[in-house]
């Protein structure tokens, strides 16, 4: 007979594979939430900026999107372990 933690190990292991499963998910579709997000306010900085209705404000929302679209590649290169494993 098998001691109680190696027959609990087996469905605890599972589990824990399990949400590191929907992690993963969610962690896909927050990567591509960062990408639009970061594609849309240099979009709208580029505008603002380029228009000359509000050149500071256009200018630090180009920045902005840029640095945000650095972040969320650093991520998508060095992902969490839940993603790798």
């Amino acid at each position: 007979m098998k001691p109680m933690w190696l027959v609990l190990l087996g469905p605890l292991a599972d589990f824990a594979n399990l949400i590191a499963a929907y992690f993963a998910e969610i962690w896909e579709f927050l990567i591509f939430i960062g990408r639009v997000s970061a594609a849309i306010v240099v979009l709208i900085g580029a505008i603002l900026w380029f228009t000359e209705v509000n050149s500071k404000r256009g200018k630090g929302l180009v920045l902005s999107g840029i640095l945000l679209a650095v972040i969320v590649q650093y991520f998508v290169t060095y992902p969490p372990a839940f993603v790798m494993g």
